[in-house]
């Protein structure tokens, strides 16, 4: 449907009748969008005329600082109903299973970490309600760093709309597709995919079935980009043009809404009587954005060794040290295993980077049992770790001929701090106590012989 045909609903309530049609989306990582949902609405030669098309105000939305250099500029100018001052006071919103940094409330431990994939609720919930902290990093207030967070839900954000002031998010989902109306548009991923939602975007989110679960890692730092691909070339790993932005839609509602913000570490709620997703046209290159992890270009090796898992990295968002990133979004997805006269799964390996891993699908190559889609594991700087006793044995007794590793999808988030979990995640049930009697079956295997 086209964007002027999409405009036409703009009054009725959002329901999976409205979203379930086909959205239409701009290609592009960073790239500079220009849409509009009715014909002239995005001004034309100026950015803030004295009297915008249709009478809407024009509001610039930043996502960096305005003197950033010119390739790391994040704006985006957006014509609406209603500016987003438009509100009443905020007042604190308890939820004391979402965390911010720092995280100190009980010591972070070399121990590694494992965990079972959290239940759904029981009862109505919906995204924010059902997000749960898992571990974290670095200040908020400092912006460096970042938060881990599971999310469960049963049921959309009815009325209620939300915002991060503390970090971007990207949302990981394992369970159940998510549909996301943002002031910018709307967007869609399910399990397989990722969004990313810039600092201090509104939105909402609804669910296209009847449950959905998921990771979210909450970027304190600099902005999510592409990783710098070096010796590899021009092309490979995630493509730009494969992210996807959404095109102008709007909404013009009015009722009783709720406006939550995340600010400072804690949730606060102001209520609206308006839908601030009310935005009719922008332009610019702060968009959230969409990404199909299918059709990341897997770099491996075609001669000996398993490669730096690094080759992997989708999104990086970089710290003040070249190459130790504030965090690294890597994905382990289907690829081809062909490396000769080499022990094919991840070595055994001590890292100054910390990690934390989840599994959408499948299983992973590294772990033949406990570690299941939905579930996640911490591997903390400095903690050795590597594939599990029964692992080991299989694979220095494989057959090495060349093998595609199928049907399954597992990533990691990265960071050059410790990443220290909460609480409420060492004392969950969920926690393997048994996680570290993976490694107890490795045998002294010393000969003294070649």
């Amino acid at each position: 449907m086209s964007v002027i045909e999409r405009a036409k609903v703009r009054k009725r309530a959002p329901s999976a009748a409205t979203t379930a049609q086909k959205l239409r989306y701009q290609s592009g990582f960073g790239s500079e969008f220009a849409t509009e949902a009715l014909p002239g609405a995005l001004p034309e030669g100026r950015n803030s005329p004295q009297r915008a098309p249709y009478g809407l105000y024009a509001e610039q939305w930043s996502g960096t600082a305005f003197t950033a250099p010119r390739h790391l500029n994040r704006r985006s100018w957006l014509y609406r109903i209603r500016p987003a001052a438009v509100h009443a006071p905020f007042r604190p919103l308890a939820q004391p299973l979402l965390r911010s940094a720092p995280f100190d409330e009980v010591p972070a431990s070399p121990d590694r970490l494992r965990w079972d994939p959290f239940p759904l609720p029981a009862r109505p919930t919906d995204f924010v309600a059902g997000l749960r902290t898992i571990a974290g990093n670095g200040d908020a207030a400092a912006q460096f760093g970042i938060a881990i967070h599971l999310y469960a839900c049963n049921r959309s954000m009815n009325g209620r709309f939300f915002y991060d002031a503390d970090g971007e998010l990207l949302l990981v989902p394992q369970l159940g597709t998510l549909r996301v109306a943002t002031e910018l548009g709307v967007l869609e991923a399910g399990p397989g995919e990722i969004a990313v939602l810039p600092r201090g975007l509104r939105f909402r989110v609804d669910l296209a079935g009847e449950t959905a679960r998921g990771y979210v890692c909450e970027n304190y730092g600099a902005a999510f980009r592409l990783p710098e691909l070096g010796p590899i070339g021009a092309n490979g790993l995630a493509n730009a043009r494969d992210f996807l932005a959404p095109t102008a839609a709007f909404e013009e509602r009015e009722g009783r809404f709720e406006l939550i913000a995340k600010f400072g570490g804690t949730l606060w709620s102001a209520p609206l009587d308006h839908s601030p997703l009310d935005v009719v046209a922008w332009h610019g290159n702060n968009t959230p954005y969409k990404y199909d992890l299918a059709r990341f270009n897997t770099i491996n090796t075609v001669s000996y060794d398993h490669p730096d898992p690094s080759i992997f990295t989708v999104l990086t968002s970089p710290s003040a040290t070249p190459g130790t990133a504030n965090v690294d979004f890597v994905i382990f997805p289907p690829r081809w295993m062909v490396a000769e006269e080499t022990f094919r799964p991840p070595w055994f390996h001590r890292n100054v980077m910390s990690e934390y891993m989840g599994l959408v699908h499948g299983e992973y190559d590294a772990k033949a049992e406990g570690f299941t889609p939905g579930g996640g594991s911490l591997h903390n700087c400095m903690s050795g770790h590597g594939p599990d006793a029964a692992t080991f044995v299989k694979a220095t007794a494989a057959d090495l001929a060349p093998r595609k590793i199928e049907g399954s999808l597992a990533f990691m988030f990265e960071s050059r701090y410790v990443i220290r979990p909460t609480r409420y995640a060492l004392e969950a049930p969920q926690v393997q106590k048994d996680y570290q009697d993976c490694w107890r079956g490795l045998p002294k295997r010393f000969t003294g012989r070649r």
